[in-house]
């Protein structure tokens, strides 16, 4: 996840606005929505919000290492990696 947002800090505007930003926007979204699901069983997770292109990397940063702290096992780690490669090979960074 480290390795995709890095990616993201250094790929051209075009890139970003490509398709790029937009995969690690909705990466994040899942990563953030898994937790809160762990987190606060029960209820509505809260979307996050688009906060620019620019900003893509550092949200992915965050909702993927506060979804690390609530991963039980290494099946859980392993779909958290699967689901980092694929927005990354996505993304195309």
């Amino acid at each position: 996840m480290d390795q995709f947002a890095d990616r993201l800090r250094a790929a051209p505007q075009s890139r970003l606005q490509r398709s790029a930003a937009a995969e690690a926007l909705a990466l994040a979204r899942e990563l953030a929505r898994r937790t809160q699901l762990e987190e606060e069983p029960g209820t509505a997770p809260r979307e996050m919000p688009d906060a620019g292109m620019f900003a893509a990397a550092d949200q992915i940063t965050v909702a993927g290492h506060d979804y690390a702290l609530v991963l039980k096992d290494e099946g859980e780690v392993a779909e958290a990696a699967r689901l980092v490669e694929e927005a990354r090979e996505r993304a195309g960074v």
